[in-house]
């Protein structure tokens, strides 16, 4: 028993010990830097050197899927015949690899993603962990602004809308997302997404204010508390389900 727990010990040290070796990084207008690193076989994005999310913690990016495409799953009554869905944010690609595994075929799963080097990491880098998502047949990738995307397509675009862009309205990663969260852009999001569709936003915690915004705006909302991991003890991760009331 105690040669085990030595054993468990020096394993914890050596993988501190492993360096983060960086393997890309690109810096926004703004001066917002991201990076993509790996450490101890994991991949980690970090924006201005904090961590933004990695390949260890997962559950809660998987979980935006499958609670926002819960009524077009594959052999479900309600799904649409060809059922459309937007991603926005590619990050790491493991909210698009549940996705492609819920909905089937046929579908289009658009992904809207502002940083052309990501889109570039998930091909390259992040194929390890994913597998070539991006050739998958049914995957749209579309390179620019979510607000602009969205601002230019017709009513009833989509039956889901997946949104994994800042951490919370009031913490976001780039200045310019304040848009998103208007009162215009919520209507224009209302009228790109089918009657039956819904949005589905991934926060980092509860925002009670971004939900009375949403309800303001012709939305019933409900809230799902979600877990970084499988394993957490504590769901401190949360997202919302937002359909039409109106």
């Amino acid at each position: 028993m105690i040669t085990g727990l030595v054993d468990w010990k020096i394993a914890v040290r050596v993988a501190a010990m492993k360096p983060y070796v960086k393997l890309g990084e690109s810096k926004m207008s703004d001066g917002t830097v991201f990076s993509l690193h790996k450490h101890d076989g994991k991949f980690y994005l970090k924006y201005n050197g904090f961590d933004l999310m990695s390949t260890a913690l997962t559950c809660s990016e998987e979980m935006l899927a499958e609670i926002g495409c819960q009524d077009i799953l594959e052999g479900k009554p309600s799904r649409p015949r060809h059922p459309k869905v937007l991603i926005g944010g590619l990050g790491l690609g493991f909210t698009l690899k549940r996705t492609l595994e819920l909905v089937g075929r046929p579908a289009t799963v658009e992904v809207a993603e502002l940083m052309p080097p990501l889109i570039e990491w998930n091909r390259t880098f992040l194929v390890e962990h994913n597998g070539p998502l991006l050739d998958d047949t049914r995957t749209k990738i579309t390179q620019g602004d979510l607000f602009d995307i969205i601002s230019s397509k017709a009513k009833a675009s989509y039956d889901v809308l997946l949104l994994d862009i800042d951490n919370t309205p009031d913490d976001l990663i780039t200045a310019g997302n304040a848009r998103l969260y208007s009162a215009g852009f919520l209507d224009k999001l209302r009228e790109v997404i089918t009657p039956q569709g819904c949005i589905a936003y991934w926060l980092s915690e509860p925002a009670p204010k971004f939900k009375k915004c949403l309800t303001k705006a012709g939305f019933q909302v409900e809230a799902f508390a979600a877990k970084p991991h499988e394993k957490s003890k504590r769901a401190r991760h949360c997202i919302y389900i937002a359909r039409r009331s109106r």
